[in-house]
């Protein structure tokens, strides 16, 4: 997606519309309540806006092209076009139903595509999902809505929960398995710093290319708390606060909350001694069972904001450093997975709702888990959507709301880059399990090595082939060469 696509423009609003009426003559003529509108058209042909009878432009009146389908054929329709397409990640899959559906069957407006499309990156959530759930609402209704959401998420769904299976059932211990994926594993943590990359180009800066230090101040800050071991929830509520007071220009409100928080945190440190790493979670599972893999979802779904990569510290956290349930390297195991299926970035969760369901409870236990972790992650996004887009639009053009939600989206950026650093040193640096001579010190440095190459060279194509399917021809190379390279020290 190019950066045009990414100004948003919000500054207007308008109401949904209803259908062609049968008294209109002009051929790109609409009806909206009981105003009457005519389509404007760009070069291409392209629907822009929709112009009423006395001139004026309104550009989110445009449903007038949205088609009636029943739910089978609504969840055919999203499963088939969508669902089965979704490769390529968050970028891919946005433009493709942007293309499908604005574009070419021109169901709306680009300029309502793009409002839409603005409020639902303010919101916790995979933004293709919730994308296919307006565009069912719009078809169907509320229930058209969740039609649509649950045939784009089908398909990676049962994909991932088929690779989990074989994943668990050949183990790390095949040392042709183990070897794949070491090779892949800094592939993934190219793929985390990249996603930080351009989060932070979106988050940071305007889009005049201006820089906004104090977003950019807070992410630093995050850094700093999670280094600390400042609790996740802290943070976020904090810095969300905090900014929203500095955007407000209260900036005594903003700088007294800073205070405090590190205040307290010195009163803490004082009495108590200072936090260990598993303070960063909150204990959400502290066992895998499946009310424990439901509620990590959720909560989970409920802090991505800015995309799937959000979810990540917090997912890591609870299952790998406080829970122990999870070991660092399949976690990052189940994030490159994730890369490989056309579905949203989120899915991850269904790997560790499996994993973690396995531990509990056998496979059967592991196919229930992954099933509840997927709605537990899925369902914030859902209801959100769900809720409505006139209200949702109301929310986030609320100007305290909407400083509180890039507060928190600054802030999680500076949590993600440490946590990217952590699961860089994992896949990188392993150190020996068994007994050490030379030869096995001289061999781990030459694998270490060669997983930091890997590391830079995928990094390196991330940022400058810009395709698709680029994530999953990687993924295979990598998968492949590991054969070669890490073979010797299984």
């Amino acid at each position: 997606m190019n950066d045009e696509e990414r100004n948003i423009e919000t500054s207007t609003s308008g109401t949904s519309a209803a259908a062609p009426s049968d008294t209109m003559t002009h051929p790109d003529a609409v009806s909206i309540g009981t105003s009457h509108y005519v389509q404007s058209k760009d070069a291409d042909g392209d629907n822009i806006s929709a112009k009423d009878a006395d001139g004026n432009f309104d550009d989110l009146g445009d449903n007038s092209n949205v088609p009636s389908m029943g739910l089978f054929r609504l969840f055919y329709f999203f499963l088939v076009e969508f669902g089965l397409m979704a490769w390529g990640g968050p970028v891919a899959q946005i433009a493709l139903i942007k293309e499908k559906l604005v574009v070419q069957r021109q169901w709306i407006t680009i300029a309502r595509f793009q409002r839409v499309y603005a409020v639902y990156q303010i919101l916790p959530g995979p933004e293709a999902t919730e994308l296919c759930m307006f565009f069912g609402c719009l078809v169907g209704g509320r229930l058209g809505g969740m039609v649509a959401g649950l045939a784009f998420i089908l398909p990676g769904f049962v994909l991932l929960l088929i690779l989990s299976y074989v994943y668990t059932i050949v183990g790390l211990d095949n040392i042709y398995f183990n070897a794949c994926f070491r090779a892949i594993q800094p592939l993934v943590a190219a793929m985390v710093f990249k996603a930080v990359l351009k989060l932070a180009e979106h988050t940071f800066f305007t889009p005049d290319k201006k820089i906004n230090y104090a977003l950019f101040g807070l992410a630093i800050l995050a850094v700093l708390q999670s280094i600390l071991h400042i609790n996740y929830f802290i943070t976020l509520a904090v810095f969300g606060l905090v900014y929203t007071a500095y955007d407000r220009r209260w900036y005594w409100v903003a700088g007294t909350l800073l205070g405090l928080n590190f205040l307290v945190y010195g009163l803490y440190a004082g009495f108590k001694g200072m936090p260990g790493p598993t303070a960063i979670a909150i204990g959400l599972a502290p066992v895998p069972d499946l009310p424990h893999l439901l509620l990590l979802g959720f909560v989970s779904g409920c802090l991505s904001f800015g995309g799937a990569y959000t979810a990540i510290p917090f997912v890591q956290a609870e299952a790998v450093t406080l829970g122990k349930w999870l070991a660092n390297r399949v976690f990052l195991d189940g994030i490159a997975l994730g890369n490989v299926i056309p579905a949203p970035l989120v899915m991850f969760a269904t790997f560790v709702g499996f994993q973690g369901g396995h531990t509990d409870g056998g496979y059967g236990t592991a196919v229930a888990g992954a099933v509840l972790m997927t709605i537990g992650i899925f369902l914030p996004c859902f209801v959100f959507t769900i809720l409505g887009q006139p209200i949702l639009e109301k929310v986030c053009r609320n100007k305290t709301t909407a400083s509180f939600f890039d507060g928190i989206t600054g802030t999680v950026i500076g949590i993600i880059f440490l946590t990217a650093l952590d699961m860089l040193k994992a896949a990188i640096v392993h150190t020996p399990t068994g007994p050490v001579d030379s030869v096995t010190m001289v061999t781990l440095a030459s694998q270490n090595t060669i997983s930091a190459i890997i590391f830079m060279a995928s990094f390196w194509i991330l940022m400058t082939v810009n395709h698709k399917y680029t994530a999953i021809v990687m993924v295979i190379i990598a998968a492949m060469s590991g054969q070669f390279l890490f073979i010797s020290d299984m």
